[in-house]
């Protein structure tokens, strides 16, 4: 099913060099988007990325930038926005696991450093977003949080969780405020997705969540870009904005 409002639509997806970024940016490219990949490291992921969004004929540029630094973050927005001729739709997936510590005896580096890479850096791409948005008379803004903002994670990712948690509360705050300029702003929260993010992950581990999720597996990359799909068409979601789509086989609910 191709959503046709999504045809010519300028995105940006941040962290799109792999994983559920990688397959959102190339999703947008075969719903008619021009994409812009955006990555910090992984130069051939993003390459791979972009060459498989041309390759099925859609528009696509690469911007690079380590956006926990706010001047950089703000210079990887205006970049995707010259490149596509401005901003229609925002996908905030950059983050990830920063490491982890017990609570007993937290590391403040470490939390500093889990909120650089999960909030400053996404408040800062949308501070930077938001005047692109504004200009273009409205869009979305589609926030990847996690399941762990719901169940406070596994030990040792306590940070992870609350960063997300607070990704979770941001969404429907900027969807308060930003209403008013015709943005939506909406969160998925991934459970446990088949993606390089869990490639350290003891296959015990994996295989312990995955007799807990009611639908017997784990996720793909590709469902979690459906959903960013549906939360950037207005034709599918125009009148959802506050909201979290959990993407989690049902795990939450056991």
């Amino acid at each position: 099913m191709i959503l046709d409002d999504l045809k010519g639509k300028r995105v940006l997806v941040t962290g799109s060099s792999s994983g559920i970024g990688a397959a959102a940016a190339t999703a947008f490219g075969e719903h008619g988007s021009f994409v812009v990949v955006h990555y910090f490291k992984n130069e051939a992921g993003a390459r791979e990325v972009a060459a498989k969004i041309e390759q099925d004929g859609g528009k696509v540029a690469l911007v690079s930038g380590d956006l926990r630094n706010p001047e950089t973050a703000a210079s990887v927005v205006r970049a995707a926005a010259e490149a596509a001729g401005g901003l229609d739709i925002l996908v905030n997936n950059a983050g990830g696991l920063a490491g982890q510590s017990k609570l007993d005896s937290h590391d403040n580096a470490l939390l500093d450093e889990t909120l650089d890479l999960n909030v400053r850096s996404l408040l800062a791409v949308t501070a930077a977003a938001h005047p692109y948005l504004k200009q273009a008379g409205g869009g979305s803004i589609i926030n990847v949080g996690s399941i762990a903002a719901r169940n406070g994670g596994r030990p040792g990712s306590a940070f992870y969780a609350a960063a997300k948690a607070f990704v979770h509360s941001l969404t429907r705050s900027m969807a308060t405020e930003f209403a008013a300029d015709n943005i939506r702003v909406n969160t998925i929260a991934p459970g446990v997705i088949l993606t390089p993010f869990h490639d350290g992950t003891p296959k015990e581990r994996l295989e312990a969540v995955r007799s807990s999720v009611p639908l017997g597996r784990l996720g793909e990359a590709e469902e979690c870009a459906g959903a960013i799909l549906y939360l950037a068409s207005n034709a599918m979601s125009g009148y959802a904005t506050g909201d979290t789509i959990d993407v989690n086989g049902g795990r939450l609910m056991a």
